[in-house]
Order: C-alpha cells, then structure tokens, then sequence
C-alpha cells in the first residue's frame, strides 16, 4: 500500500482507528471485497463505517459482518441493504491461515482501513489479531506518553 503523494487514485475511505487500541495487531493482509454497484457509488461519496465490523471464515468463505455503508439515494430502486454481509477475496492459502488462526489459536480478524487503490478499486486492510486486557491498554498508554515526554525533552534539551 502506498501513500497518497505517490497515488493520486489512493484515498482512505474508512479507517478503525480503535482496533489497534483494543486489539494487538499480529499481522495484516489487503484483500478485495464483493460490492454492488451503489455500493461503490456511496463509498466514492464516503460514507462508510468498519469500527464495529469484524471478519469471519464460514464454509470456506472470508466474510467481512457489519459493515456500514450508507445507501445511495439516486439508486432507490436498485440500491442495497446498509449492513449486509460482504465477502472478502483472498486467495486459498491465506483462507487457511486465517482459518487456523482463528479457530485454533483464538484471534480476531479485525478490519483496519477500507480504501481505493491506484487502480480505483476497493480494499479492506484486514488484521490478525489479539484482544488487549485493560492492563495491558494501560502499559501501552504508559509507554506512548513516555514516548512523548522523551520527545518534548529531547527537543529543548537538543
């Protein structure tokens, strides 16, 4: 995935900015999703919403449940449904590993940023990852501001 100084197609169209706060992220993986038509058209106008989504493996299937993506008005007929499931495009290797991950060793497929590629077309950043205990959210926290403090020091000592 490149910035978007280098992509002028690139843009960010949802983003779960929580899930690295409650989860530890182990690994991640870019993957296509299945839209309709209106779908795609309200997402260019961006509106959409991952925070409470997360990914499931169903009969051999990768499928993104809860997503939010608001209905596109000019398509009333034809439109879709706001909170419908939507599968995931990966290939079978990576299906098997998210399978074992999720299955055997407990993790959570979480959904990081939902964008538009150089190419114009959706994707879902997806992450392997482990629920956070409150002590460990609180380390974390300790550790940022240290960062932090360590920064603002650094610069008027420097």
């Amino acid at each position: 995935m490149s910035k978007p100084k280098d992509n002028p197609n690139y843009k960010v169209i949802a983003e779960n900015r929580r899930a690295r706060y409650d989860f530890a992220i182990a690994d991640d993986i870019e993957c296509g999703i299945i839209l309709m038509g209106s779908e795609v058209k309200s997402l260019r106008v961006n509106s959409a919403n991952i925070t409470e989504c997360y990914a499931a493996v169903e009969n051999g299937e990768l499928w993104l449940v809860n997503s939010y993506i608001a209905p596109y008005l000019p398509a009333k007929t034809w439109g879709h449904e706001d909170r419908r499931r939507r599968k995931l495009l990966v290939s079978n290797k990576e299906l098997s590993r998210l399978w074992n991950e999720t299955q055997r060793k407990g993790m959570t497929i979480v959904p990081l940023v939902m964008y538009f590629n150089h190419k114009g077309l959706v994707k879902l950043k997806i992450g392997i990852a482990k629920g956070k205990q409150n002590h460990d959210k609180r380390a974390d926290a300790a550790k940022q501001d240290w960062n932090r403090q360590k920064a603002r020091l650094m610069r008027h000592n420097g």
